[in-house]
């Protein structure tokens, strides 16, 4: 039981070139969406000063009398709403995904590729510790391993030459 076992993690290794590609990609990725995310956040900190600046000045016109109650009341308001929504805008960019799930992402794969290694290397806890983290979306039966839908999206051995014709 040990040494099918032992197959299965051997199975999920990723060829260094391809496992190099994706780290690289990942790393990339996280690089890419820390940029937008900064730049996302400093268009919407330069609006807030503009309008905070606006608002500031519309209300030394109203108190010189230079605009109206009315129009005061009604552009006031409009301001205070678009400030509302942008310091939501900037929270909720704040809490957007980690950046350092990329690098989660790039040690799970890192992990995959050397669970066979680390496998036969291992005492029969650590082994079954191993197995309960690197499985953890398969599913076993007393005849067959299969891999739920979010885990792994390699074909099945009949379905490889699909992808190269």
């Amino acid at each position: 039981m040990a040494e099918r076992l032992g197959q299965v993690l051997q199975a999920i290794r990723i060829p260094d070139d391809v496992l190099v590609q994706l780290e690289e990609s990942l790393l990339s990725d996280k690089t890419h969406e820390e940029t937008l995310k900064k730049r996302e956040a400093e268009r919407m900190e330069q609006r807030l000063t503009q309008l905070r600046r606006r608002l500031e000045q519309a209300y030394v016109d109203r108190l010189d009398g230079k605009i109206t109650e009315e129009f005061w009341e009604a552009k006031s308001a409009e301001w205070q709403e678009e400030e509302q929504s942008l310091l939501a805008s900037l929270r909720e960019l704040e809490r957007a995904e980690n950046p350092e799930r990329a690098l989660d992402r790039v040690r799970i794969l890192e992990l995959a590729n050397k669970a066979h290694s680390l496998y036969v290397t291992q005492t029969p806890q650590e082994k079954a510790k191993l197995l309960r983290m690197v499985l953890s979306n398969c599913a076993v039966d007393a005849v067959s391993w299969w891999a739920w839908v979010d885990s792994n999206y390699r074909p099945h051995p009949y379905q490889g030459c699909a992808l190269t014709t």
